[in-house]
């Protein structure tokens, strides 16, 4: 049953926004691929004027599986410069650290309290990450979806960037969102997941049947700050099959996936690519594909160096992510206690 509506719960209902929220974390597990940036970032970049914009490194997300204290401080601001070396402005997206953002936990801890275990134990990523280890993995781990939805939830979110195999996360936090409003009256807004068409499962280069990850082999992924060297031998080893037409036939995944990179790279369309390349071999395509890659990271690799030069600047940069969230997580936090009376 609906909480009945009271002139305090009207007055905390949120109001209606001239843009949409979007709200999207990124783990700090070293710097992002071309996978990310062509599946994530650069959509992040391009919609700046489009969404009011929250993106979030996720330490808290990173501690569930064990670290390494320094390289952790590391990977976080590596990862940070990185996105704002992509191109995301401070002035126009609010990028932060989730750990300097305390309601990030205490929200999650809530949220918890009123999250039936049965809909955890639905959750496939877990089973994949646990595997035959699931008794010694942490609860943080099992308990992670429960801390994402907390993230989502807690800047009013209309919308969050995912690929496909996040979907059910989004879901998940819906259906929180959902019952807590049934049970506390209308407090979340109940976000959608934004799922790109085209890129939005870009797949490793060693082994096209897997999803590109940092935690793959090196060779099974581009690294946006790779050297050129290191990026021409990648594409060189990528693989590809033994045909020797150039098209995008989904039924060669190896072939198939590099297109698709060089296709949001170059920004033409398919039919186009395919004239390109109609009569040459894979020799010439990986050329084009690696000078593509080299020409789209080498500014963004100048502007992180100049970042991570002055990391005064990067902190103060951080600070100010978190200072203009920090109002919107406040408020909803307070609201949520009040709402379960603890308030």
């Amino acid at each position: 049953m609906s909480a009945p509506t009271t002139a305090a719960s009207a007055a905390n209902a949120t109001p209606k926004r001239a843009r949409e929220r979007v709200f999207s974390g990124i783990q700090p597990s070293g710097a992002p691929h071309i996978g990310n940036y062509l599946g994530a970032i650069r959509h992040w970049v391009a919609e700046q004027d489009i969404f009011d914009n929250i993106y979030c490194v996720v330490d808290l997300h990173a501690i569930t599986v064990p670290q390494d204290p320094g390289e952790l401080r590391e990977n976080v601001r590596q990862l940070a410069a990185t996105l704002l070396a992509c191109g995301l402005d401070p002035q126009r997206s609010a990028l932060f650290v989730q750990s300097h953002v305390h309601e990030h936990a205490e929200l999650a801890w809530l949220l918890n309290c009123v999250t039936p275990m049965g809909w955890l134990n639905r959750m496939t990523q877990f089973k994949t990450k646990a595997g035959d280890d699931r008794e010694t993995v942490s609860a943080g781990l099992y308990d992670y979806p429960v801390l994402m939805a907390a993230d989502i939830l807690l800047y009013q979110t209309d919308a969050v960037p995912v690929g496909d195999d996040q979907r059910q996360h989004v879901e998940l936090t819906r259906d929180i969102a959902n019952s807590f409003n049934a049970r506390f009256g209308e407090t979340f807004v109940e976000p959608r997941a934004l799922i790109r068409e085209v890129g939005a499962r870009i797949m490793a280069l060693d082994d096209p049947a897997k999803k590109m990850s940092k935690s793959g082999a090196d060779t099974s992924y581009i690294a946006l700050l790779d050297p050129p060297e290191v990026i021409r031998k990648k594409i060189a080893r990528a693989t590809t099959d033994s045909q020797r037409t150039i098209v995008f036939d989904e039924s060669r995944p190896g072939i198939f996936n590099l297109l698709t990179i060089y296709q949001l790279l170059v920004g033409q369309s398919r039919e186009q690519i395919e004239a390109e390349f109609a009569g040459k071999g894979y020799k010439e395509f990986k050329a084009a594909l690696t000078e593509g890659l080299v020409a789209t990271l080498t500014p963004i690799q100048q502007r992180y160096n100049q970042l991570v030069a002055d990391p005064a600047e990067l902190d103060r940069l951080l600070a100010g992510g978190a200072e203009r969230v920090r109002p919107i997580s406040h408020a909803t936090l307070a609201q949520v206690q009040q709402r379960m009376g603890l308030r």
